[in-house]
């Protein structure tokens, strides 16, 4: 009995040392893991208020000597034709990503409910059919998208991207809406279904204020997919008051030289929206990742 209770908190001493262990060593990856996200964009603020004879230094400064605003102020100025193209590019990522995500929201919601709600023929097939398009790089689909484009007329057009960003974003906005809804108790609508609403209605009144956090998740999705979205941007638009940002920013890059500042200054004004709204709304968007994931 003694050696028992002796051992006893010697065993709990050592459990506890590696609970310890094992927290402290995720402290570690996470800081480390922060680091790793936050330097590159602290590096991109700081070279955006440097001079561009100060950008170009060796070895660098961590911080400039005379920090300027000069690049912000030429992006932001309608007056220069920097400052006009990159308002243009801005405003039209603004639209495309906007539409993007409207129309993903649109299409999702009633697509996911009914994957949830309703069973017919051959709908396990058609759900995993959609999220089959997942399994492939976004590339192979180019050369095929392109010709279409092309026979469509739309090439050039913003209606182009925004097509070919729903292809891409559909398929991942039903899986997350699909799987909270199916977490959202029936007996719900059933209820107002008996109090005399139509199922019309019991979606509107009941299941759609319920499923707020996951539209919003999916929302964040499709906007910021559409928003970063490089590739069929540069294919499909050759016109200059048709670029996006991603596309425009290069703009930055000549033959003989590149204005790192101006370069750094309009990556990091692309990166603010995004930024905002995912700080914003990201405890929506884990709220829909965690629903989704876990049946109840």
């Amino acid at each position: 009995m003694s050696t028992t209770a002796e051992t006893a908190p010697l065993a709990l001493g050592r459990r506890r040392m590696r609970v310890d262990g094992w927290r402290w060593t995720g402290r570690i990856f996470l800081a480390f893991m922060l680091l790793y996200t936050a330097v590159p964009m602290i590096w991109m603020l700081i070279t955006s208020i440097k001079s561009g004879f100060a950008a170009m230094q060796f070895p660098p400064q961590w911080w400039p000597d005379e920090p300027t605003l000069a690049s912000y102020e030429k992006l932001l100025d309608p007056q220069n034709s920097v400052g006009q193209d990159f308002l243009r590019f801005f405003w039209n990522s603004l639209f495309v990503s906007t539409v993007t995500t409207i129309l993903s929201v649109i299409v999702a919601v009633p697509a996911a409910y009914a994957f949830s709600r309703f069973s017919f023929p051959g709908r396990n097939f058609l759900f995993f059919a959609v999220l089959l398009r997942n399994m492939f790089p976004a590339v192979i689909f180019l050369v095929p998208l392109f010709i279409l484009m092309r026979l469509l007329g739309l090439m050039n057009t913003h209606g182009s991207l925004i097509l070919t960003y729903l292809t891409f974003g559909l398929p991942l906005a039903i899986w997350l809406l699909k799987g909270f809804y199916d977490n959202i108790p029936v007996q719900l609508e059933q209820a107002a279904r008996i109090d005399g609403a139509t199922r019309f209605q019991a979606f509107i009144l009941i299941v759609m204020p319920l499923s707020t956090p996951g539209i919003i998740a999916t929302a964040i999705y499709s906007f910021i997919g559409a928003w970063n979205e490089y590739i069929y941007a540069y294919t499909f638009l050759t016109k200059n008051d048709q670029l996006t940002l991603p596309v425009g920013i290069q703009r930055f890059f000549s033959e003989n030289t590149t204005d790192f500042p101006g370069l750094m200054a309009a990556s990091f004004m692309m990166s603010v929206p995004v930024v905002v709204l995912f700080l914003v709304l990201q405890r929506y968007f884990v709220r829909a990742l965690t629903e989704g994931a876990v049946k109840h």
